[in-house]
């Protein structure tokens, strides 16, 4: 059998034989033969293939010792346990994700403490031009903005209601994300002890709750939030409709989806379903930042760009909020309108 040098096996495999020595060293691929006078390592040409496998699983971040155990098992099996493995690492980088996610909110609010900033406001709540009752509520304050629309019928108002009461009840936490999570799993209750043997009730639900320079955010439904920061106006949130659903899809393009005579179907909300799904996270304000909430009755009818407009052209949270209501029944205020605009000040 022919071998080779370790210095030819190390080009031939594309490693360097530095690491070909800590391979041997630690049982993972021992060489052919070994000079017992020089001590010099040679490989058979057949090695090759094992050291390139080590060499792949090494630069995809595998420790050695995974490594063993996978370059023993045939094909099929090596496969299946380079699998089970990548679905923990993509686990376990998604919690370090949030981890540090944490920690850099932590780390940003610590050099701004709870009194140096806070939300400074605006909150209208209209029936519209058309409905003759309003299912939508709105509230804000220095700590929790929040808009909920009750699906029309019987006890929608009380089912929005109940929703935002919910989280203004939200009591102070380390963990914010968590309590804001057991928030909105009372709202999901509170909505749903309004129903009755003939109706229950449901109702979308978005909110930020702050906590210095710290924001969670939870959505149910097509209310929306949106932030303009340094001129860009950003979306926040999903909505949580059947026709959103196809546009995930690519059944429906966005404009499409605008038009569909059921776009404002909810695939999602509280007091819907066997228990509330929401969407939640964590985000980092900067002051000068302006969030807006809004419901179906201002995004549905209003373009962004002049939802855009709207908010980089007022000079305070009560000239925004008081345009995009105009605009809103500028456009037919089908629906009821219920929206927040709050800045992030100093």
């Amino acid at each position: 059998m022919r071998l080779l040098t370790i210095g030819a096996f190390a080009r031939a495999a594309h490693l360097s034989t530095k690491a070909l020595r800590i391979y041997d060293d630690c049982g993972l691929l021992p060489p052919a033969a070994v000079d017992p006078h020089s001590g010099y390592r040679y490989y058979a040409p057949e090695q090759v293939d094992r050291a390139r496998l080590i060499a792949e699983l090494r630069r995809a971040g595998m420790p050695l010792a995974e490594i063993r155990t996978v370059c023993g098992l045939p094909p099929a099996a090596a496969a299946e346990a380079l699998d089970v493995w990548w679905l923990r690492v993509r686990a376990d980088t998604a919690a370090r994700g949030r981890a540090v996610a944490l920690l850099v909110d932590q780390l940003s609010e610590r050099g701004t403490t709870m009194s140096d900033t806070t939300f400074r406001y605006a909150v209208r709540c209209e029936t519209g031009g058309v409905r003759d009752s309003n299912e939508d509520t709105a509230y804000a304050s220095g700590t929790l903005l929040a808009v909920a629309d009750g699906v029309r019928g019987p006890g929608g108002a009380a089912a929005s209601t109940a929703a935002v009461d919910a989280l203004r009840s939200l009591e102070p936490a380390d963990d914010l994300l968590a309590a804001v999570a057991d928030a909105v799993t009372r709202a999901d209750r509170a909505v749903r002890a309004h129903g009755t043997d003939a109706d229950q009730p449901a109702s979308t639900l978005t909110a930020i709750v702050r906590r210095g320079t710290r924001l969670a955010l939870a959505h149910v439904g097509d209310t929306r939030a949106y932030l303009l920061r340094a001129g860009e106006l950003s979306r926040l949130t999903q909505d949580h409709t059947y026709v959103q659903t196809l546009v995930d899809q690519g059944r429906l393009t966005p404009a499409e989806a605008g038009a569909h005579p059921q776009r404002a179907l909810l695939a999602r909300a509280l007091g819907s379903g066997t228990e509330v799904e929401a969407d939640l996270a964590l985000r980092t304000a900067l002051p000068g930042d302006r969030y807006l909430l809004c419901s179906d009755g201002l995004s549905a009818v209003v373009d962004p760009g002049a939802v855009h407009a709207a908010l980089t052209g007022a000079d305070d949270p009560e000239a925004a909020v008081a345009r995009l209501v105009e605009l809103a029944y500028a456009a037919g205020a089908p629906d009821n309108i219920a929206c927040v605009v709050a800045d992030l000040a100093a």
